[in-house]
């Protein structure tokens, strides 16, 4: 059995509330108690939390995007590098790193999964990735909207159906009437296959898709040597800045607007809402197209601390307003429509509280790798 000393006593009483009758039993070594329970005290109290200031001061920021250089998420990405970082308390640097693979999939699990809980790293995914769980998707370790931090999305997205001007078909109705190839990235949550697949089943589309492009540059090349007839799932942001070329020389036909609602760009562009039929269409429509609202999400892993990830809203909030990120914005023709943190993670919690029908037949007509 252990002998037990008074100084012994009074530390182990002291996690146990028990330490005034031990202490009080010893009065001779009173002084020598007292001084050890403020050591057990001092030492169980937590450290003195950083403010974010302290905490991003002199460091940097890995800033994770699911798409390869080049496409349309990076280019975003990194625009928004550029101002971001000095108007987060602390100014750190932001270094923007590409992680491709599963359409996106693979850099979402990565910060669900791998990246530090502490606000040293956020991400921009697929807009349509962190719906994969509900949408019976698989690879995805993530499981529901609470499984990431939600900071903002640069975009309140458009998305088209566009076909390459050699491709035969230049009206929605022509692709109803023959097969037209479009390049993908992967299958699973990705656009590019999972908003074709929905237009096959619902409208009546014979979009076939082809996967394996890392990105868009991949799939604007795929068009113009003529392996694909076209691109769907295809942000119309993306192609004003990136392809005003294609657009001017009519290189492409705009078949269908892919939203809840039209960009006033493309009043003439039919709009997918318009197709529903009934309102089981509608809801699953309505379902697979609310991902549009977080454009170009950007968010960090789940349990960063309240003020660090108040403080990268914020900063995100104010960058949008920030002159020179307009200013850079204008010169490169990037569309920014934002979007704040909260009303992501709202709109995340009303997605994943879809009536489960609802869900089941959106399952249905949505490609998953099984």
């Amino acid at each position: 059995m252990t002998a037990w000393t008074p100084r012994a006593r009074c530390f182990a009483s002291a996690s146990t509330s028990l330490r005034g009758s031990y202490c009080s039993k010893f009065s001779r070594a009173g002084s020598s108690c007292a001084a050890a329970l403020m050591t057990v005290l001092l030492v169980s109290q937590p450290a003195a939390a950083q403010t974010p200031a302290e905490f991003w001061k002199g460091k940097s920021i890995s800033f994770i995007v699911g798409y390869g250089p080049g496409s349309g998420y990076d280019l975003y990405a990194r625009l928004l590098a550029r101002h971001y970082g000095r108007l987060i308390p602390g100014n750190p640097q932001i270094i923007v790193q590409n992680m491709p693979g599963a359409g996106s999939i693979k850099a979402a699990n990565y910060v669900f999964e791998v990246a530090p809980k502490d606000g040293s790293t956020i991400a921009m995914s697929g807009r349509g990735t962190p719906m994969t769980p509900l949408l019976g998707g698989k690879g995805a370790s993530f499981k529901d909207h609470n499984s990431f931090s939600w900071i903002g999305s640069m975009n309140n997205e458009v998305s088209v159906c566009a076909s390459w001007h050699t491709s035969g078909v230049s009206t929605i109705e022509q692709a109803m009437q023959r097969e037209v190839t479009t390049a993908a990235t992967a299958l699973g949550a990705d656009d590019t296959t999972v908003f074709p697949a929905v237009l096959n089943a619902m409208i009546g589309t014979k979009f076939k898709w082809i996967t394996g492009y890392p990105g868009g540059s991949g799939m604007n090349l795929a068009m113009e040597r003529g392996e694909t007839h076209a691109r769907c799932g295809w942000s119309w942001s993306s192609i004003k800045s990136t392809q005003p070329d294609w657009l001017r020389d009519k290189k492409i036909h705009l078949l269908l607007q892919l939203s809840l609602a039209k960009h006033p760009d493309l009043p003439h562009v039919p709009l997918i809402m318009d197709f529903a039929k009934t309102g089981d269409q509608k809801a699953v429509l309505s379902l697979i197209f609310a991902r549009q609202v977080m454009g170009r999400p950007v968010f960090a892993p789940p349990g960063i601390p309240a003020d660090r990830l108040t403080a990268l809203r914020r900063a995100f909030d104010a960058t949008m307003a920030d002159t020179a990120f307009k200013a850079d914005a204008d010169k490169g023709k990037w569309e920014i429509t934002p979007v704040v943190g909260e009303d992501i993670e709202n709109l995340m919690k009303q997605v994943y509280a879809t009536p489960a029908h609802i869900v089941e037949l959106t399952r249905k007509v949505t490609p998953q790798p099984r």
